[in-house]
């Protein structure tokens, strides 16, 4: 508060100061008309009640106007005439606008901040749903992959002297699949929280090029599922984007592995990047059995009706969410669809430049 009025009223004074200084220099070196001169004034006038808070300041340099112009521009020069014709409906005028002003600018600031508020509370209340869902879905996914683990260690350290190599080598697997499928849902749930840790749920952007994220994206794809194929579908120009490279990388591995997980098709995963007027456009489109009706309205929420489990690996939802928190807080869009044989899943990032987010 104590900031507050400093700051309005060193503004105030430079404001005036400004406002003489202008004035002296258009007088004595013009015509010397004093209607310049209140126009000048007139405009420091409404500057100061716009960027100062309350009516206290707006008033003050109504009155610190009237007299400037009163002593340094008014016949006899540097001394007070207040029997001037006109000089309380100067004073009146000068007053009128800036308490019409500082009204004016009061009530926007408090729709604004209103306006503020309610954001800040709808996004509070976005993070707790997010927050619930991710939850409910953790507890039940979790049981999943411990459950074969344990069940797969057990039979292997209980029964070790009956099973065959092979059923040996099938157990181990089976344990080695469940802990890269735990790990994975680990790194998921690490990235939602490096975002939720900032206040405002932005991510911090650098320029990386495209195809450098994408390549390194199937890079990582490739060494978890070495039987995946992708193809993609890339602009001939050298495209660069703001981003979180880290992040967009776990968005196209989620969606991709979904792709390849969830189609049952042998048909290769295509990934397309379209440059449009304001933003980037990515599709990762599979040619498989495509999304149910049911799954399709909780998609991104970590909600799956009638699925064994959600997330990226064993089902669907909470690579998903991830999904959706990392490309919102990135200020773009996500959506799913289905085509003719199969799904789509399509987001976009803006062009907007970097400094804009960093701001």
């Amino acid at each position: 508060m104590k900031k507050r009025i400093l700051t309005d009223t060193f503004f105030t004074i430079v404001m005036m100061a400004a406002a003489t200084l202008f004035s002296f220099v258009f007088f004595h070196f013009g015509n010397k008309n004093s209607a310049n001169i209140t126009i000048i004034y007139t405009l420091a006038l409404i500057i100061a009640a716009l960027k100062t808070s309350g009516y206290l300041y707006g008033a003050v340099s109504a009155v610190f106007c009237v007299v400037a112009v009163n002593y340094f521009f008014s016949y006899p020069y540097f001394k007070f005439n207040f029997t001037l014709a006109g000089y309380p409906l100067t004073f009146i005028g000068m007053l009128a606008i800036s308490l019409i002003t500082s009204t004016t600018t009061t009530a926007l600031k408090r729709q604004r901040q209103a306006i503020a508020e309610r954001e800040k509370a709808l996004m509070e209340a976005d993070k707790e749903k997010l927050r619930a869902n991710l939850l409910r879905a953790v507890s039940h996914d979790l049981r999943t992959p411990l459950t074969g683990i344990i069940g797969s260690s057990s039979s292997y350290l209980e029964n070790y002297r009956d099973l065959s190599e092979t059923e040996r080598t099938e157990l181990m697997a089976n344990i080695k699949e469940d802990s890269e499928w735990l790990l994975n849902m680990v790194e998921n749930l690490l990235t939602v929280t490096r975002i939720q840790d900032n206040s405002q749920n932005k991510v911090k952007k650098t320029l990386e090029v495209v195809e450098e994220v994408v390549s390194e994206a199937i890079q990582r794809l490739q060494k978890r599922h070495p039987g995946v194929k992708i193809k993609v579908n890339m602009p001939n120009n050298f495209l660069m984007l703001p981003m979180d490279p880290t992040l967009i990388e776990q968005v196209l591995i989620n969606l991709m592995e979904n792709a390849f997980v969830h189609s049952e098709s042998t048909e290769p995963v295509e990934l397309t990047i379209c440059e449009q007027e304001d933003n980037v456009l990515f599709r990762v489109r599979d040619f498989g059995k495509g999304i149910s009706e049911q799954q399709m309205p909780g998609l991104f929420e970590g909600q799956q009706p009638g699925s064994t489990t959600t997330d990226g690996y064993k089902g669907i939802g909470i690579g998903l969410t991830i999904c959706k928190t990392i490309i919102l807080a990135h200020g773009g869009t996500i959506t799913a669809s289905n085509h003719e044989k199969g799904a789509d899943f399509i987001f976009t990032l803006p062009k907007e430049k970097e400094d804009s987010d960093n701001a």
